[in-house]
């Protein structure tokens, strides 16, 4: 049976326990009330701290306990719609400005982590995988475009035994090389963040919970179960769970359960041949495979997605896919199991916005929340100190709810994402 690090998993037990931070058990006056403190809130609470801003966070566990602390890990280049599509849909100018803030986040994560979390791991490379011969045209033509188009010359397309050279794994028929793209240690990254924060002088609260957000004329009170923040403004960073705090968002929010393996480290023998690019891979597929190996020589496996609960046999549910890839890892234990809960948007778009004049939220990163989320939380701070431009251009793209109602909308939701499952073995 895997080892039981729950909830972050080989994160956890790859890293050093953080500092202890306390729980809000008092009334105080902020500028700025933060609400999470996963990737987007602490960027957020770093920018503010560092304009001199006085910040106030507030976490209702402790820092990158969900998704920030539990995610692949990995740094992707773009949006979830490809550039071709977001033109099509919003125009040559909207598209090209989401292009550049989208360029602006991979920048900022690398700028981040040297400064702020320096044993995070941070490496370059991620291969996109071709998982059918249509999906191999379909990068080709998205990476065409990029270059001729955007300028992008990261990323160069590889035929089916280049991806076997570099991948490991001969199921694929082509992939698109990002050097542009990347990986990193997502909880020590988070966790970086933090002491950065607090360095530069936001107050951090761990499990402090957000109970209600109540505003009023000059400014927002937030409530936890022992203390509340007085601010002018709050930000909203809680991605997946916005809804629990402010119901009008839970339509325009899903949540996907995503899961996460690690095997016990390599042999030396097989630790050569698979990912010897050390890129990290997500593949095509709606419902995707994504990995890439540890410092110490895991392969961190990530595949399948469940709409209710995680079951109790994750290793179980994921291994098979593993295997699928790299049938030689048979004979190599699955370590470590663990869960995380990803918010997803119907549109695939990140979801900015605000909630009258003095609340401004972001989430719903739909699975690329490294760098968006970090560039969300910038963007925030910018918002929040009366420069809203740039946070607009996400703003400005238009939102969908899901269908359904308070009781109908999940398995409506259920429904849609399994249609896609079955998109895939088309």
């Amino acid at each position: 049976m895997p080892k039981s690090y729950l909830p972050q998993g080989y994160y956890a037990a790859s890293s050093q326990e953080p500092p202890a931070r306390p729980a809000l058990e008092h009334s105080l006056r902020a500028d700025i009330c933060i609400i999470g403190g996963g990737f987007t809130g602490l960027s957020a609470a770093l920018h503010l701290a560092k304009a001199g801003v006085a910040t106030a966070l507030i976490e209702a566990e402790t820092i990158g306990f969900a998704a920030s602390g539990r995610n692949g890990g990995q740094i992707h280049t773009g949006l979830r719609k490809d550039q071709a599509e977001l033109e099509r849909w919003l125009g040559p100018t909207h598209a090209r400005d989401l292009w550049t803030l989208s360029e602006e986040a991979k920048a900022l994560v690398r700028e981040l982590a040297a400064h702020c979390a320096s044993d995070c791991e941070l490496k370059s490379g991620l291969v996109i995988a071709a998982h059918s011969a249509r999906a191999a045209r379909d990068l080709a033509e998205d990476t065409a475009h990029l270059a001729r188009t955007y300028g992008y010359a990261s990323a160069r397309m590889l035929d089916a035994e280049e991806t076997r050279d570099v991948v490991g794994s001969g199921i694929y028929a082509g992939s698109r090389l990002d050097s542009g793209g990347g990986h990193l240690h997502p909880l020590r990254f988070a966790r970086g963040l933090a002491e950065a924060a607090a360095a530069a002088g936001a107050a951090l609260w761990e499990r402090s919970p957000a109970l209600s957000l109540e505003g009023g004329k000059d400014g927002v009170t937030v409530h936890t179960p022992a203390g509340t923040v007085a601010a002018r403004r709050a930000l909203l960073a809680t991605d997946a769970f916005s809804g629990s705090i402010a119901p009008e968002l839970a339509p325009y929010i899903a949540h996907v359960e995503s899961f996460v393996t690690a095997t016990a480290p390599l042999p030396p023998d097989l630790a050569s041949r698979i990912l010897p690019s050390d890129a990290a891979v997500a593949d095509t597929r709606h419902v995707l495979d994504y990995y890439r190996k540890s410092s110490d020589g895991r392969l961190l496996f990530a595949g399948r997605e469940a709409y209710w609960r995680a079951p109790s046999d994750i290793a179980g549910l994921v291994r098979p896919r593993m295997l699928d890839v790299f049938p030689e890892l048979a004979a190599v234990p699955t370590d470590y199991a663990w869960s995380g809960t990803v918010g997803i948007t119907r549109t695939r778009m990140p979801h900015f916005g605000r909630l009258g004049k003095r609340v401004f939220f972001a989430h719903g990163y739909s699975g690329q929340g490294v760098a968006l989320a970090c560039l969300g939380g910038k963007l925030l701070a910018e918002a929040a100190q009366g420069n809203p431009e740039r946070f607009d251009v996400f703003a400005r793209v238009p939102a969908r709810r899901f269908p359904g109602g308070q009781f109908l909308r999940k398995p409506l939701v259920a429904a849609a994402l399994f249609a896609f499952k079955l998109m895939d073995a088309v």
